[in-house]
């Protein structure tokens, strides 16, 4: 299977309707891929937080529609990466959106970890409850945003319900880029299944992202890595090393907690 990780530049000048056409051009560009996965935020930016009420919209809004029709263009399985939603009630969420390659809304995810120490994020959004997981012909997807990253916890309940390849995007910053790259190998070799982890390029609201977008096998190894700059990050994973990982090292059959 072939996973397309779009490392999307995020910058001040381009206006978010003009990002949202390029991004679906992007995914249209993947047409054979099994997979296609997008940033975190990537209308506005995961540190524009000045922009998240104002550029908020519902489940079913311009994103939903310009992504749900790339996908189908293309005829993949498209991660959207997530968005600032606005529920009914009028509460925030950063939300990812999974759509088939018919175009259809596969899955929703509400981010459960908010990034900012009483501020940013953690103050104006929601926390999300649930675990997301996605069937897909080849594997199952494990749907994480950026900063549950760093809880393993969650990982360990995807794995449970079933997950396989854990998908990450993220508008994670440049001076923690050592601890990206840590974090995702290790989600990778704990549960022993793929790790999709993308990220953007460009810079938020003055914070330079990291980019590096990676992809870990159920090993523990990098099969590829983007650099700092926008790019597509193409790579094949091949689903069936999941169970054969978790069955010539079966450890986690040990588990005790």
């Amino acid at each position: 299977m072939r996973a397309s990780l779009i490392q999307i530049a995020v910058d001040e000048g381009e206006s978010v309707v003009s990002r949202r056409r390029r991004a679906a051009a992007l995914v249209r560009e993947q047409a054979g891929a099994g997979l296609v996965v997008l940033p975190e935020l990537w209308t506005t930016g995961a540190f524009a937080f000045e922009a998240f009420a104002g550029e908020a919209e519902p489940l079913d809004g311009p994103t939903h529609e310009a992504m749900g029709q790339a996908a189908r263009d293309a005829g993949v399985w498209l991660h959207a990466g997530s968005i600032p939603e606005r529920d009914t009630d009028g509460t925030l969420y950063n939300t990812s959106l999974v759509f088939s390659p018919s175009g259809d809304l596969a899955a929703a995810y509400r981010k459960i970890h908010r990034f900012g120490f009483d501020k940013g994020e953690a103050v104006l959004m929601g926390a999300g409850r649930e675990l997301v997981t996605v069937p897909l012909p080849e594997t199952t997807l494990g749907v994480a945003t950026c900063y549950d990253l760093r809880f393993p916890e969650l990982f360990r309940g995807l794995v449970d319900a079933g997950a396989e390849t854990l998908v990450v995007p993220a508008g994670w910053p440049e001076r923690r880029r050592a601890h990206w790259t840590l974090l995702a190998r290790a989600r990778a070799v704990e549960n022993q299944a793929f790790v999709l982890a993308c990220g953007t390029a460009g810079t938020h609201a003055g914070v330079p992202q990291a980019g590096h977008s990676i992809v870990v096998d159920p090993w523990g190894e990098v099969l590829a890595e983007a650099a700092a700059g926008e790019e597509v990050l193409s790579v094949e994973i091949d689903p069936s090393r999941v169970a054969a990982t978790r069955e010539q090292f079966p450890a986690l059959k040990d588990r005790v907690l």
